[in-house]
């Protein structure tokens, strides 16, 4: 059971994170643990990219990691031993109508998508439950939940990770392990820079949130924080949306409404009861 009883339940201090995938959104999450003490492992397929944002964090440390090659992340996981948090970020789209998609694509989008957690938490899922307490953080998306055309492969992936995440709250929580995703929605990353070329397809996914813009990288990061700390330490096979109120409202139309109406208050009729009583035959 992790310790709910800190007097910092944010604190991720002499915790030992791997983050899966540090670039774009990545590198923020990573920055924004380091900011709460956490001792980081940075694994991408980049080994430049995961020596750079380790370069960044002090105590630190970078591996070059295929998170869609089962052995290279058993492993990885042999390799480093123990850690407190599991972090997955990484992710692929492949954007076009479902009669275009090539095997080759749809392979790409669901190993980068589902088949890298599933690996992640086949190798580090149990060494948590054998210590009795973990975190695992995996990045799903809005698109587990909402779709355009064009999305097939990758909304059908993103809610595999989520049903990934609940089927492994359900096998490991009895031995104290939470696993949690994280659905962002539009975030300016480079997976984005395609919708950000196009200034009326970017436009639109501003205006569809009910906050009217896009997130930030490091507005993503601090669900990670709060799902990796004692301040979750009773959250576990939930899908966190972090979307600007994506999926709260419709946002393709804003029908025209009349302007609000303030008559002025009617005067009380003295002949009629203040409060009439149940069964006069007044609505309540």
């Amino acid at each position: 059971m992790e310790q709910s009883g800190r007097s910092d339940a944010f604190s991720l201090a002499d915790r030992r994170i791997l983050l899966i995938g540090v670039g774009g959104i990545g590198a923020e999450v990573a920055e924004a643990l380091a900011r709460r003490g956490a001792q980081l492992l940075c694994a991408d397929v980049s080994a430049e990219t995961a020596e750079r944002v380790a370069a960044e964090h002090p105590g630190a440390t970078a591996y070059r990691l295929d998170a869609t090659d089962r052995a290279a992340v058993l492993a990885l996981a042999d390799e480093i031993g123990p850690v407190d948090a599991l972090v997955v970020t990484v992710g692929a789209n492949v954007r076009q109508r479902i009669t275009d998609y090539t095997e080759a694509d749809l392979d790409k989008v669901l190993a980068l998508n589902l088949k890298a957690p599933f690996w992640a938490i086949q190798a580090f899922a149990p060494g948590m439950a054998e210590r009795g307490r973990g975190s695992i953080v995996v990045f799903s998306s809005v698109r587990a939940l909402t779709v355009e055309p064009g999305q097939s492969a990758y909304a059908a992936a993103k809610a595999g990770a989520v049903q990934l995440v609940r089927t492994a709250a359900a096998e490991f929580g009895p031995r104290g392990v939470r696993v949690n995703a994280v659905l962002p929605g539009v975030v300016e990353t480079p997976l984005t820079k395609q919708i950000k070329a196009s200034p009326d397809w970017y436009q639109a996914y501003a205006t569809k949130g009910a906050l009217g813009r896009w997130a930030q990288p490091e507005e993503i990061a601090g669900a990670v924080v709060f799902l990796t700390s004692d301040a979750a330490s009773f959250i576990s096979g939930t899908a966190l949306t972090v979307d600007g109120g994506w999926t709260a409202v419709d946002g393709r139309f804003t029908p025209p409404l009349p302007a609000p109406k303030n008559p002025e208050p009617t005067p009380p009729d003295s002949r009629a009861p203040a409060d009439p009583s149940p069964g006069s035959g007044a609505i309540h």
